[in-house]
């Protein structure tokens, strides 16, 4: 009875704890904005003691701010200008460029980078995994591709973060009816926690 208790225990503060560290680490890393600020201006000074979670809204404001200015004429002309000249620094302009084209590819509305979870084998076949689709192959890799392929990144468990990046025949892949969010839950949780059953008729490819 005292084991039942013991596990009953974990499986509710478990998750809480790590809900709580993971959230402490994200605003503590956005509360690294305030030293954007004079010296003067800072919550430490101000109030004479630290105020966490000032920075993460200030961190919002800045991102909501640049998006603001974004989306006029006005804001636009001075992003292209600050890009050309980030244009002309050579290694700055390659890591500005490849970032700037991966976030464009997986926040924008219309990308389809991590749009849909797939069925694919991996590491042989019979041995079934959850994978992403995360466009077409492109530049000269596609010249040597015969046949309609995609690109797929299949992550590891329970780190999703970290995985692997393959082009397979469209007709070896299979999509699934769940979302993306389903997916990396099924993954994290190493498949403990599956997703709500679908009837699809993906199922019946198997």
């Amino acid at each position: 009875m005292a084991k039942r208790y013991f596990i009953t225990g974990l499986l509710v503060l478990v998750p809480l704890f790590i809900t709580v560290w993971v959230l402490k680490l994200l605003v503590g890393i956005m509360d690294q904005s305030l030293l954007l600020l004079p010296a003067a201006w800072q919550p430490a000074l101000l109030f004479g003691f630290d105020l966490p979670g000032i920075g993460a809204l200030l961190t919002l404001l800045i991102v909501f701010v640049t998006g603001l200015i974004a989306t006029n004429i006005f804001g636009r002309r001075i992003i292209d200008f600050w890009e050309g000249l980030l244009a002309r620094v050579p290694v700055v302009k390659s890591i500005y460029y490849s970032v700037k084209q991966v976030s464009d590819t997986l926040f924008s509305d219309t990308g389809t980078a991590f749009r849909k979870a797939l069925l694919v084998q991996y590491p042989r076949q019979g041995s079934w995994t959850i994978a992403f689709m995360t466009g077409t192959p492109g530049g000269d890799v596609a010249n040597h591709l015969k046949g309609d392929y995609v690109s797929v990144y299949v992550p590891t468990t329970p780190n999703p973060t970290s995985g692997f990046f393959l082009m397979m025949p469209r007709a070896d892949i299979v999509e699934l009816d769940m979302s993306v969010d389903d997916a990396l839950k099924y993954i994290i949780s190493m498949g403990v926690v599956s997703p709500a059953e679908k009837n699809n008729s993906s199922n019946s490819s198997l």
